[in-house]
């Protein structure tokens, strides 16, 4: 007799695996877990015997259960607002006027660097409480509003303590290419060798599951870039890259020659880019609140991507800066409203695609052998999670195969 811990009956499950129905959907199915693990997704009847007066039953009754969804780029740790260059901008202001008062970068650099650890908990506790309230079990956290060791480390430290505390994984990349400090400025070289003697030290103390960089015109050239993913390569840490956001410097080739992740926001990427993507393995990561926020025209290429079989993953790139949005379900609705994914795509891009994004193999989809990380929500089609924003249909979240309490 087979012992599960909890079943899940009466459930439509959108197994977000390729079993060759539509969201991979299983009708009238049920989902059984043990010590945090799926070990079965099937029909009723293939149920193995278990003992039913010990083990917790949930009737679904006909709603649909979703892996739990990942927000594959956020820069969620940081201090300070920048409403005010928000106003100033709506007012008339120039990107120059704004930086001169000392906005942009500089403002959050400032604030993060002058916050306790203490603060900045606070602070992103509250924005994953937000994701995780939507479904989100899995965020990744980038650094990078530092730019110096101390603080840089600081914020890491930060979220492994929000990974160690938070119902939710973090994921936490370091991201001290970001942008050049006031200390290395018209040193961009200097910076970057600067990073390279950064990164082994946070390594050494377990701070750091992958690494990335701005490879962009107002951030890092192609050379400086290489630099960083040569030294996180000999760390052996995977590396991703913000590429192609505002002009094609060749970022994302240069990523996928280092066998990376992702690359990010890729609005710019042109074929032979996307080529070497698809040969790599490595996921294209939209960010249609970013291309929102900065009322951006340049449509990433979806329909190359989709003729090269690259995997589409879907992020909130939450900042507070060029995206100020704390909402994934917000992400699904942009993703196909201004980008033409459709439903099935947007959410692989929040699922499957997102896992693929974080190089983790056990979450992302509903099968045998993956971590219990689950949603019901209260609808009658998976589409209506990206056609409906604003009303949360989430009942019932699953996290390591523990009901959370919302």
């Amino acid at each position: 007799m087979q012992q599960f811990d909890a079943i899940w009956i009466n459930a439509n499950i959108a197994t977000m695996t390729n079993n060759g129905m539509p969201y991979g959907a299983i009708e009238n199915g049920v989902l059984a877990v043990k010590d945090g693990i799926i070990v079965f997704v099937g029909s009723r009847g293939e149920l193995p015997e278990f003992d039913a007066m010990a083990t917790p039953l949930h009737d679904m009754q006909g709603k649909w259960l979703l892996p739990g969804f990942i927000d594959c780029h956020t820069h969620l740790i940081y201090a300070g607002s920048r409403a005010n260059e928000f106003e100033m901008r709506l007012n008339g202001a120039s990107y120059q006027q704004i930086a001169a008062s000392g906005g942009g970068i500089k403002a959050t650099v400032a604030a993060t660097r002058a916050a306790s650890h203490e603060q900045l908990f606070v602070l992103a506790k509250d924005r994953l409480n937000t994701l995780l309230a939507q479904g989100v079990t899995t965020v990744e956290i980038k650094s990078g509003y530092g730019l110096d060791l101390a603080t840089e480390q600081k914020m890491l430290e930060v979220a492994v303590e929000l990974d160690k505390h938070h119902p939710a994984t973090v994921v936490k990349t370091f991201l001290g290419a970001h942008a050049l400090p006031a200390e290395f400025a018209d040193d961009a070289d200097g910076y970057i060798d600067a990073v390279c003697q950064m990164l082994p030290r946070l390594h050494t103390r377990k701070l750091v599951d992958a690494v990335d960089v701005f490879c962009e015109g107002i951030g890092f050239s192609i050379s400086q870039c290489r630099k960083v993913f040569a030294t996180a390569q000999a760390l052996g840490l995977p590396v991703k890259a913000h590429a192609e956001q505002l002009s094609n410097l060749g970022g994302s080739s240069l990523v996928a020659g280092f066998g990376g992740l992702s690359a990010d926001h890729i609005e710019f990427l042109d074929e032979a880019g996307v080529a070497r993507m698809a040969e790599a393995g490595t996921v294209a990561v939209l960010l249609p609140g970013a291309y929102y926020f900065l009322r951006e025209t340049q449509l990433p290429p979806v329909e190359l991507l989709r003729q090269y079989g690259v995997p589409m993953a879907v992020a909130t790139d939450l900042n507070p800066g060029t995206s100020p949005l704390c909402s994934l379900p917000l992400m699904l609705n942009m993703a196909c409203t201004l980008f033409r994914l459709t439903p099935e795509e947007a959410l692989l891009g929040v699922t499957r695609h997102a896992a693929a994004a974080l190089g983790l193999a056990d979450r992302g989809v509903l099968a045998r052998g993956m971590r219990a990380d689950f949603a019901c929500y209260s609808i009658n089609r998976p589409a209506e999670l990206c056609y409906q924003f604003g009303v949360n249909q989430l009942k019932q979240l699953i996290v390591n195969g523990k009901v959370i309490k919302l």
